[in-house]
This record gives C-alpha cells, structure tokens and sequence, in this order.
C-alpha cells in the first residue's frame, strides 16, 4: 500500500466488449440506442416534476434526483465506450481512468442512498399520512439530498483511494469496456487483498444499511396496508411501492453480485454481461417503470397538456 506513487503506468489500453467487427457494428447501434432512450428518459423525467406543480411532492423530488443520478453515471460510461468501437487501440489515460472510477462511484452510489430514501419517503406517506407533511418537509428534503451526496462523494473516495494507491507497472490493459475496480485490481503489481477488504467492507456495510432502511420501510407498509379496509384503498398503496421495489430489486440485485461475489467466482465474461445490465440497461429501464406503473405521473401530465390546449386555444 505504501507503494502507491511508484506506478509506471501512465494510460490504460481498454479491451471492450468485443473485438468481432460484426458485432461491434451490432452493439453500437443497440447500446447507442439504449443510451438515447436513458437520456430521453431521465431528462423527460426531471423536466416533468420541475414543470408540473401536481409533482411538486418528496417522492417526486428524489424520483428527479434518481433520475439524473442514473443519467449521470450511464454517462460517464457509456459515450466512451460507443466512441471506443470504432478505435483500433482503445486508450484512457491514468488520470482519465481516476475521474472515470471515482464519478461512476459517486453516481452509483448515490443511487444506492437515493433507494433508501425512497423507501423511508413511501413509509412516512403510507404509515404516518398525517404528519407526512410535518416529516417530509422541504427542509428534510433538502438536509437528505445533501446528506446523500455528500455520502456519494465519501464512497467514491475510498473506493478510488483503495484502488488507485496501488502501483501499476504493467500489463496495462483492462479487460472491460470502462475503468472498474476488479479489473483495475488485477493489473497492480502489489498485494492488493487489504484494498479488496476495504472496499468489500464498506459496500457491504453501506449495503447492509441501505437494505435495512428499505427492507424495515416495506416491512411496515406492508403490516399498514393490510389493516386497510377498501381495496381500492390496498391496491393504491400497493401501487405507489411497486415502482419502487422494481427498481430496487434491478439495482441491488446486480450491485450486491458485482462486488460482493466470492473472488473466485469472478469471470470476465459474466462480469461484463452484468456491467451493461447496470451502467445502461437499468438507467434506461426505470424512467420507464415509473411512468408506465405509475398513473399519477401519467395524470399528471395529461392534466397539463389538458390545460395547455385550454390555455393556447
């Protein structure tokens, strides 16, 4: 650890995804479009709630905020890896791999922390209706965004921190599509099992944190919910989780076997299938999820563009 500054490693060659031609020109058009759906998505999302007075409610608001911190981190991944099909020799600098890891950490886990909130957000709504207005002020709100970044930015730290204090000397290619941690450690030329077990700890504990917030939130909405009576009423609470949980099961699901798989268990090949599925397919897919499921986004806005033809007409 000691040999941090010794490395002589000064850019990094990236693999990618493939090097058949064929499918290369397959890929780019698909994961291109993956990617404009997620920016499409994200955006349209954020500009609704900022738009629409109807949405101007604390699940609203961090459904923003988890929208542009999943356009963010697909971001910082994914036009890199569109530009690098076409490149014979797919090269990033040594500091460019730095900013690339520690904003994707950043991102990621402040979707992580978002969830969690979401989750608390939907207790609060659901459990204690009455004072949801007193608890989930606009103070609150703002005190658990910040809060939320601030732990976003920490993370990072140390996960780039853990990974970039180890020398590299060569090899230096990364067999992935962009800078990640266990692809990074297998190239220092260093023991690394003390980064390994820093790293694992703190996902895992923040992981283990996370999961206990939502899983005591839904633990408690679901003992709510059946104590009402109407099943118009059940059905409406069941609604306005369902997104959520989704969403959670997609993130957490792919995170928790990412980083918290036994290293022997590691395969390049998997790791890279499970890769695609969170740096893009999930940032596109919950956009989606919301305004599918969710009918009163859906109202919403026809009630907006209701009164717009009203207004223009």
């Amino acid at each position: 650890m000691t040999e941090g500054n010794k490395s002589s490693v000064r850019e990094f060659v990236i693999m990618g995804i493939t090097n058949d031609p064929k499918l290369q020109h397959i890929l780019f058009i698909l994961f291109l479009l993956i990617y404009l759906i997620s920016v499409f998505g994200n955006t349209s999302i954020m500009l609704t709630i900022l738009i629409i007075n109807d949405l101007h409610s604390p699940m609203y608001y961090f459904l923003s905020n988890l929208s542009f911190s999943d356009l963010c981190y697909s971001t910082v991944v994914s036009p890199k890896m569109l530009f690098d099909f076409y490149l014979e020799r797919k090269l990033i600098s040594f500091i460019g791999c730095v900013l690339q890891l520690y904003f994707f950490a950043v991102f990621a886990s402040t979707e992580c922390y978002i969830l969690s909130t979401m989750a608390y957000d939907r207790y609060v709504a659901i459990c204690h209706p009455l004072l949801y207005v007193l608890i989930m002020n606009r103070r609150k709100c703002v005190t658990f965004t910040l809060i939320i970044y601030v732990c976003g930015l920490c993370t990072a730290g140390i996960h780039t921190s853990c990974t970039f204090i180890l020398p590299f000397c060569g090899p230096n290619v990364i067999n992935h599509f962009y800078c990640d941690i266990p692809p990074l450690m297998e190239l220092s030329c260093a023991y690394t099992y003390m980064s390994k077990t820093i790293i694992f700890g703190v996902v895992f504990c923040l992981g283990l944190f996370s999961v206990v917030v939502i899983l005591a939130s839904y633990i408690y909405i679901f003992f709510t919910i059946l104590t009402i009576h109407s099943s118009e009423g059940r059905h409406k609470a069941f609604s306005t989780c369902s997104s959520h949980l989704l969403c959670v099961a997609l993130f957490y699901g792919t995170v928790f076997f990412m980083y918290l798989r036994p290293a022997s268990n590691y395969s390049v090949t998997q790791d890279k299938i499970v890769s695609v599925f969170y740096t893009m397919i999930i940032p596109m897919m919950n956009p989606i999820i919301y305004c599918l499921r969710n009918k009163e986004v859906k109202e919403a806005v026809r009630s907006y563009i209701s009164r717009l033809l009203v207004y223009t007409s």
